[in-house]
């Protein structure tokens, strides 16, 4: 009984404060208290994984998003454009090695120190020397003229500097320590709290940050497997939340499905020589069956990748043609026309292959028309589109054996087997690195040894362009120049299939902005436009 006065006289209380607090707001006609809706100035995040390599430009990060604690030099709008960041305009000499950039004068890192033509220095030199999967043998030198003008010297000319200047994050001189990937200090929109591994990491808005001020003060991002981010969006617990394909069709109260096009894409790499040839380490190379071209060419015009996309991405993602679809540099006529069983079979037998046993299974000179493709054994998506390939492929008379594997086997595997990979970038260069004879055999790149003089000599003339125009007209006929090209209407050494939307759960009073066509997954992409979020009254 003493307990239950104690919650009646509590409730009491309530009440009371209820009623003091509705008679001193104010009142509208009818008498009533109206309704207050409180904009929210923090907000929850689970939209990707947790860095491994921690938030060290110098080491990557940043390279396919929004570094988010640093600034750039330039930057790209939503188009795709290049514009400038915390530099005030660039220029290029004629003869594509000399970078003169000029930064604003009124930057500060988070620490309140001024960032100076110094740290730019002291990024791309560090950047350089580092040996990580940021590229930048190419720069001789980095110099500041004064405080604010950087000079960058080539050793050859090379359109794809632009993309350093693009990505790379800007870390104080005077604070990059060995503890800074797990601590950063930056001139970017929000600064770094607290990193608790494996679990969170917390941001704040940075005082010092010279450009437009993000709406929400404090941003925790949460480190949630796929089906615990979904299962947190349902639970009302975070405000975005990124999901597969096949979460696309459920309804959550509260939140709005945003789909975010990409060119994160999905394809098979064909071993493009015969066998007989080993690595270095003495891995195979070459595959007898898929170098031949009519394989690898009726395959690509026998995929209906409308079925993918509609089957196996439940209709988020469109069809993939190349690695650069929709971006700046793409050859819209190197689209081929696909799903034509009648014409890949038609490749086939002009290209001398036929069941001559009548077992399924085309030959040509005693080979039998099968191979394994080998895709992420932990990837679902993948497994997916390996399977559902290798069914469309049957009726051609072509064997595909799709096999899990861990990455691990695959890096074994990959030259001498057909491979499910993924790609994607707002960087030309690594169409380069995938089909390049200079890349052959070179980390995760040219793993089907592909090369072609003619498509070789476009891209390097693509690299040694001085405007991003010139450029973008080699790295076009790279692809197809209307008699060959690495695209599956030329030599077709791949067979591209689709490009995955990237889906996000977001609370339906969140605008997320307008948003550039995305990158491959890595990093947290969506933040690249967060000073652009704001909550809806």
């Amino acid at each position: 009984m003493k307990n239950k006065k104690w919650v009646i006289l509590l409730l009491v209380g309530i009440m009371v404060v209820s009623v003091f607090m509705t008679g001193c707001g104010k009142k509208n006609a009818t008498g009533t208290q109206p309704k207050q809706e409180v904009k929210k100035d923090e907000l929850i995040l689970a939209i990707g994984s947790e860095p491994e390599d921690g938030f060290d430009p110098t080491n990557g990060w940043g390279r396919y998003g929004s570094p988010l604690f640093q600034s750039t030099l330039l930057k790209y709008d939503k188009d795709l454009k290049i514009t400038n960041d915390l530099a005030t305009g660039y220029e290029v000499s004629s003869d594509g090695l000399v970078w003169t950039v000029n930064i604003r004068k009124d930057v500060k890192f988070s620490d309140g120190k001024p960032l100076s033509a110094d740290d730019v220095v002291y990024t791309f030199e560090t950047t350089r020397d580092s040996g990580s999967v940021i590229d930048l043998n190419n720069l001789k030198s980095v110099k500041a003229v004064n405080e604010s003008t950087i000079v960058f010297e080539l050793k050859e000319s090379q359109s794809t500097f632009i993309n350093q200047l693009l990505t790379t994050g800007i870390v104080p001189k005077h604070a990059h320590n060995d503890n800074y990937a797990q601590q950063p200090i930056g001139s970017g929109p929000f600064k770094f709290v607290q990193w608790d591994k494996g679990q969170q990491i917390i941001v704040e808005v940075n005082p010092e940050y010279y450009g437009e001020k993000p709406k929400f003060k404090k941003l925790t991002f949460l480190f949630l497997s796929e089906d615990a981010a979904f299962a947190s969006a349902k639970a009302g617990q975070v405000d975005v939340s990124y999901i597969q394909a096949g979460f696309s069709k459920q309804a959550v109260t509260g939140m709005k499905l945003e789909t975010l096009e990409s060119v994160d894409n999905r394809g098979i790499m064909f071993p493009f020589v015969a066998s007989g040839q080993k690595t270095a380490e003495g891995l195979p190379v070459g595959n007898d069956v898929t170098a031949d071209a009519a394989i690898r060419k009726a395959i690509n015009i026998a995929i209906d990748r409308k079925a993918l996309v509609s089957g196996v991405l439940e209709g988020q993602g469109t069809p993939a043609y190349t690695s650069v679809d929709k971006l700046p540099w793409w050859n819209k006529d190197a689209v081929i026309k696909d799903a034509d069983m009648d014409g890949a079979k038609k490749i086939l037998a002009d290209g001398g292959w036929a069941d001559s046993n009548s077992d399924g299974i085309v030959e040509k000179n005693g080979l039998k028309a099968e191979f394994v493709l080998v895709y992420p054994a932990s990837d679902q998506t993948r497994q997916s589109l390996a399977l559902a390939v290798s069914d469309m492929i049957k009726p051609l008379g072509i064997n595909i054996k799709a096999e899990g594997k861990s990455w691990d086997d695959i890096g074994k595997m990959m030259h001498s087997n057909a491979v499910l990979f993924g790609w994607g970038s707002h960087n030309p260069i690594e169409m380069y690195n995938l089909y390049s004879s200079t890349t052959k055999g070179v980390s995760w790149y040219n793993t089907g040894y592909y090369g072609n003089p003619v498509v070789e000599d476009y891209m390097n003339k693509a690299l040694r362009a001085t405007t991003e125009q010139e450029a973008n007209e080699y790295w076009k006929k790279a692809q197809w120049d209307g008699e060959t090209g690495l695209s599956a209407k030329g030599d077709a050494p791949w067979a591209w299939l689709v490009n995955i939307n990237h889906l996000y759960l977001v609370n339906e009073k969140l605008n997320i902005g307008a948003h550039k066509i995305q990158p491959h997954g890595h990093g947290w992409p969506i933040t690249d436009n967060i000073v652009e979020w704001n909550w809806i009254d």
